[in-house]
């Protein structure tokens, strides 16, 4: 990387948590949710400032004593339905200073592989993309119910899923694009690159009580 370029990490961390209250602040394996992604970007990611965006006063503080910069986000902001490119334009447009790029932290993927920025930033500085982001390999066997009737629409009835055509998911771990690409409104499309990340990681989506106890299990088993 070189020294002069400038990094963002936006961590978006709204108050309201319908299925999970308060999960942004809640304790996990003694320390606050948020404070995962936080410590990982302070760890993993040179050149950087780090901007917490929330509407909520105890997530604030919280991201204050880790150390991150906090931006209050308006109302108009935290909605349920908010696009998360609205929130990082506003986060680059009242941001204290200039930026060539974004990385994109959800707080509800605590578990990241240490050295998943830095494969990531390998791929992102070393080609003409302009934005990239994490995927894993789906091994489920989808289909739609129509009228009561089960439609396979990634197999054929029958077929064994190691038979099967390799389809991916974005699993939400990491995003990194261009700041010029986010002023045009768009984080991810056809054009990004999609990385391929460890299952384990990736399985990890914290929303309600059930996926919390899974991270737990994972951090006990020191996955």
């Amino acid at each position: 990387m070189k020294n002069n370029t400038k990094i963002l990490i936006i961590i978006p961390a709204r108050g309201g948590s319908k299925r999970l209250p308060g999960k942004n602040i809640k304790q996990l394996n003694g320390k606050p949710l948020i404070a995962y992604s936080i410590e990982y970007a302070q760890k993993n990611i040179p050149n950087s400032d780090i901007i917490v965006s929330t509407d909520n006063e105890k997530i604030a503080e919280i991201s204050k004593k880790c150390g991150a910069i906090v931006q209050k986000r308006p109302s108009f902001l935290s909605e349920d339905n908010t696009p998360t490119i609205d929130v990082l334009q506003y986060v680059i447009d009242h941001a204290f200073s200039q930026y060539d790029f974004v990385v994109l932290l959800q707080p509800t993927n605590p578990l990241r592989p240490n050295d998943l920025f830095q494969k990531a930033w390998s791929v992102f500085s070393a080609t003409n993309i302009q934005s990239l982001f994490t995927v894993s390999l789906n091994h489920h066997k989808l289909g739609r119910i129509n009228n009561g009737s089960f439609i396979p629409t990634t197999y054929n009835f029958g077929q064994r899923s190691q038979d099967l055509t390799p389809l991916y998911y974005e699993n939400g771990l990491m995003y990194i694009s261009s700041v010029s690409l986010i002023k045009k409104g768009i984080l991810m499309d056809e054009n990004s690159f999609p990385m391929i990340v460890n299952p384990t990681y990736s399985s990890v989506d914290i929303d309600t009580e059930l996926d919390w106890k899974w991270v737990e299990f994972l951090i006990q088993q020191k996955i």
